[in-house]
């Protein structure tokens, strides 16, 4: 999907309906149509349930968008008032307040298209005497001083889809590799990748924190989320080790040339969706996610998660531990600091 079209089930620029109603063509605005507007899920669904509305009853109509959310759809700087006989404003409240750039966007919506009979739809009014709300020929309000609420328009859209769900583990550190790290260009290529994906992203992180409520405070914590995921994205060693103990499929990119520990962990494993950092391109990206979407990479994933531990290192650190203490003097230089994963 091109970051320049509103995504997958979003209402289009433009629809055409009925030939029996070629007279009526609806420019359907909302605050997700101004510049400095956001687009939220509520605003999307709501212009989703008036263009589904719309369509059924074969009424023409087109959609603006913020050129900020959709550079290449249909802008209202470049919808012309006169091919419309209607305007329809849906979702979010009514008022007249300035934008960062001074402007009251709703109060020159109304001017602009002066000559469309202005309907305002599924949204609240906190003033009914604003300009901004008296300026529709017809209110039909969500909330407003002295009438019953209706339900949100958000409601009404279509069924939503089930994308899948993907958890995002990155790291930025790792210094110990030195000029060997690809960190930073891993990270971007990545960033510009998972937009891409037509999945839902859940950043996440596997550092605790018992005062930081968006961290989990304990091992428990986060594998209850990963176990909530499709799959995971991730640079880091423990994100991989973690979604594979969790019975998650995870894509990891070493972001290390020549690969380093987390290829490393990966071959102990026996786990196949490992990317090095040199192939770091979308095409593989999209092979190896759409693997470990499959039924293949899930089976090869609950595989990991049960399998019997291997217990060598631990034994190994038993034995030692049953050994005599070296005489005094006889150490070596003493144990080097860990190293993060």
């Amino acid at each position: 999907m091109s970051a320049d079209t509103p995504p997958a089930g979003a209402p289009q620029p433009g629809h055409t309906g009925h030939p029996g109603h070629r007279a009526h063509r609806v420019l359907l605005t909302g605050w997700f149509s101004f510049l400095h507007g956001e687009v939220t899920a509520g605003d999307m669904l709501a212009a989703q349930a008036v263009q589904h509305t719309l369509h059924k009853a074969g009424i023409a109509h087109d959609t603006a968008w913020s050129p900020h959310f959709a550079p290449r759809a249909l802008h209202l700087t470049t919808a012309d008032p006169a091919h419309y006989t209607h305007l329809v404003f849906a979702c979010g409240p009514l008022h007249s307040h300035p934008a960062p750039d001074g402007t009251s966007p709703l109060l020159d919506l109304h001017t602009r298209f002066a000559r469309c009979h202005r309907i305002a739809v599924g949204v609240s009014v906190p003033d009914p005497t604003d300009p901004a709300a008296t300026g529709f020929d017809a209110l039909l309000p969500r909330d407003t001083t002295g009438a019953a609420p209706a339900t949100d328009l958000s409601l009404h859209a279509p069924a939503p889809a089930r994308p899948p769900l993907l958890g995002v583990i990155l790291t930025h550190g790792q210094h110990e590799y030195g000029p060997l790290r690809r960190h930073t260009t891993v990270t971007r290529a990545l960033a510009d990748w998972l937009p891409t994906t037509r999945a839902a992203r859940l950043p996440l992180d596997t550092r605790l924190d018992t005062r930081d409520w968006r961290l989990p405070a304990t091992p428990d914590e986060l594998h209850t989320l990963l176990t909530r995921l499709d799959a995971v994205i991730t640079t880091r060693l423990h994100g991989m080790v973690l979604a594979l103990r969790a019975g998650v499929p995870a894509l990891a990119v070493d972001p290390v040339a020549g690969g380093a520990k987390v290829t490393a962990q990966a071959t102990a494993l026996g786990w196949p969706a490992v990317l090095p950092c040199e192939s770091v391109r979308p095409r593989h990206l999209d092979r190896m996610l759409r693997w470990c979407l499959s039924a293949q990479g899930r089976r090869h994933a609950a595989a990991c998660a049960v399998r019997p531990a291997d217990t060598t290192v631990l034994d190994a650190l038993l034995h030692h531990l049953h050994q005599p203490p070296p005489a005094p003097g006889s150490r070596g230089s003493g144990p080097q600091a860990p190293h993060r994963s």
